[in-house]
């Protein structure tokens, strides 16, 4: 699949841009969580910054997420986002990139829809992706179940985005997900495509300090999350095509 297997559509003043093989003709509603409770589908809830609902439809479960701002600024506008025009929205963009990228086979939530409201100079967001199974990385660490062998597939999975060219804006334990030795990356808001250089390695060094935040006083001087890490450098530059410059 890619962005060019994603048809738009426009109702009550929203724009919506959906894989018709997934959901047909989208509709303001599908973007609604009461809408889903009503009818029964809601079977699951993760709190958080950016809230999601996890649906059952049919033969396959959904996550519904609304796009919210965080850090100072959610303090004051919690999901008001400038428009700048449709195409740089960041619901058009994520769902324009889940698209391709799984296109090109890389482990990532598989896109549904999106919905796009806006309000004179802002708008707000939704969007609707095929729920990943597994837990993130976070939940592992705190209960001690992960070991250099994991880290090495984890290595190796970001290595294939890096070598493809994409940039993940937010690469933290919590937007890992690990099922068995399956792992995939979830939340793509605000990634992009990119040339290698450079920030492959700030990438990588953003997972670490996550890590390192996680982990506290663990960290430092434990021979085993060392010994995690260097698993995961280590697949992780393996993964990297040989022509691929690190810098």
């Amino acid at each position: 699949m890619n962005s060019d297997s994603l048809f738009p559509s426009r109702q009550e003043g929203c724009l919506m841009l959906a894989d018709a093989r997934r959901m047909g003709q989208p509709k303001p509603e599908h973007f609604e969580p009461d809408w889903w409770r009503a009818a029964g589908r809601i079977i699951g809830e993760a709190t958080g910054r950016g809230s999601a609902w996890f649906i059952d439809v049919d033969n396959e479960q959904w996550v519904l997420r609304h796009y919210r701002r965080g850090g100072v600024v959610g303090r004051f506008n919690q999901d008001a986002y400038l428009f700048t025009g449709e195409a740089r929205s960041r619901p058009v963009r994520e769902l324009r990139l889940l698209a391709e990228m799984e296109g090109r086979g890389l482990p990532v939530p598989a896109p549904v829809a999106m919905r796009l409201q806006r309000h004179g100079l802002f708008y707000r967001a939704d969007l609707l992706t095929v729920r990943v199974p597994g837990r993130p990385l976070s939940a592992l660490l705190a209960d001690g179940a992960a070991d250099p062998a994991l880290f090495a597939v984890i290595g190796e999975v970001i290595g294939r985005f890096h070598r493809e060219g994409v940039f993940h804006a937010d690469l933290n334990a919590h937007n890992i997900l690990v099922d068995g030795h399956s792992v995939h990356l979830i939340d793509f808001d605000r990634g992009e495509w990119r040339s290698p250089g450079r920030w492959q390695r700030a990438n990588l060094d953003r997972l670490q300090r996550s890590l390192r935040k996680l982990l506290a006083d663990q960290w430092r001087g434990n021979a085993h999350w060392l010994q995690c890490w260097l698993a995961l450098e280590q697949a992780w530059q393996e993964a990297l095509s040989p022509e691929t410059p690190i810098e």
